[in-house]
């Protein structure tokens, strides 16, 4: 069976950032390679700013931005690193626009969201249809839709510390039985099975799960109750279902209690894995270990939710995809717009600020600042498509 390692820290050439474009006149910015609009085109502001500062030959009219304003944001934990760099590179572009995010959590950001306290939200899940059913947006203008974009994509790894082993092959019924607890020993019949050649000591198994409600527990649990059913029969929840095990707070908690145990394994954005054991995920007769290209690959070969409006992409992850080179166990974070505001003063802001978190040059810095996995071509296509719809 083969094995996909994935350069996770390497940053693909694609992603790098766009060079200035030149002209006889001067130095200018290709608008249409953003995929946006002039009209909403801001981004291109933040490659004009630094052609200027690079090259010195800007004038102040190339470099100058019409835009104005204060947005505000709240929600998702996971994108705050990420959104630290979105809102540094587009204020440093648009000097006269002012971006706050609270990074308050999934839920206290769609209430927020919900109560008209925040221009957008961020949000590890989509809302569901239920919520959407009940509406009240209250930014919204009334018996109006919202528009979700999965412009944050991170690979959840499964991380553990296990002396003399740097990595291992699991299935999904594995990872399962061992957070459930019906695997406790490194040299189970089970985990040997699939990692021929590799000592596996007989040390007992400590399993550590966050303390906290957490997208990123939501998102793993999601992924043993759909891959592994007959073994991990709890519900996704952000919260961790079942006693036992270790419990840590937050991210940082968590790495730290793998790191400082023996035996331990854990759950963890893949960019925190560091030099801990990580595990390469069955997927059909393949075992997957996480990259950028591979959780941006189960994103793309997931359906988008059924019976949603035409800017609302909320995506069905398929955990149990058989398709080469998916790694299945990935956060997929949303940035959350009103389809049409109630009132429009904002509305040009909004859109300028989404139209560059969603370009190439936008995904390349969440993912210096946050190891995220950029967005493919494809996905961006669809998601200019929901911007372009704000109003």
């Amino acid at each position: 069976m083969l094995v996909i390692r994935g350069a996770y820290r390497r940053r693909r050439a694609e992603h790098r950032p766009a060079t200035c474009n030149r002209t006889p006149e001067g130095n200018h910015v290709n608008l249409k390679r953003f995929g946006v609009p002039a009209v909403i085109a801001t981004a291109a502001v933040l490659a004009l700013s630094s052609c200027a500062s690079n090259e010195g030959g800007a004038t102040p009219e190339e470099s100058a931005s019409s835009l104005a304003g204060n947005l505000v944001g709240a929600g998702a934990s996971s994108q705050d690193s990420a959104q630290q760099a979105w809102i540094a590179a587009f204020q440093t572009a648009n000097p006269d626009v002012t971006i706050d995010y609270d990074p308050s959590g999934s839920g206290a950001g769609r209430e927020t969201f919900l109560e008209g306290a925040s221009d957008f939200a961020g949000s590890d899940r989509a809302f569901k249809d239920e919520e959407l059913a009940e509406g009240g947006f209250a930014k919204c203008a009334p018996d109006t839709d919202i528009v979700e974009l999965p412009l944050y994509i991170s690979p959840i790894a499964v991380i553990f510390n296990v002396e003399g082993v740097d990595t291992l092959n699991l299935d999904a019924a594995t990872i399962a039985g061992i957070f459930a607890g019906t695997i406790v020993n490194w040299n189970d019949p089970a985990i040997a099975a699939t990692n021929e050649g590799v000592t596996l000591p007989d040390l007992a198994i400590t399993p550590v799960h966050r303390s906290d409600d957490s997208g990123t527990t939501e998102n793993f649990t999601e992924y043993l109750g759909a891959a592994a059913p007959d073994v991990w029969t709890f519900e996704a929840d952000g919260v961790w279902p079942i006693e036992g095990g270790e419990a840590a707070q937050g991210t940082s908690g968590l790495v730290d209690a793998v790191t400082n145990g023996n035996g331990t394994i854990g759950y963890a954005d893949a960019s925190r894995a560091g030099d801990l054991g990580t595990v390469a995920v069955q997927v059909g007769d393949e075992f997957v270990e996480y990259s950028p290209e591979a959780a941006a690959a189960i994103v793309d070969a997931s359906p988008l939710a059924e019976g949603r409006a035409a800017g609302d992409l909320a995506i069905e992850i398929d955990r149990t995809s058989t398709e080469a080179g998916v790694y299945p166990i990935v956060l997929v974070s949303y940035l959350i717009a009103c389809q049409e505001y109630a009132e429009p003063d904002n509305v040009e802001l909004v859109k300028s600020y989404l139209s560059y978190i969603a370009s190439a040059e936008g995904q390349d810095a969440a993912a210096e600042a946050a190891g995220s996995a950029p967005i493919s071509d494809s996905l961006r296509e669809q998601v200019v498509t929901a911007i372009d719809s704000i109003q």
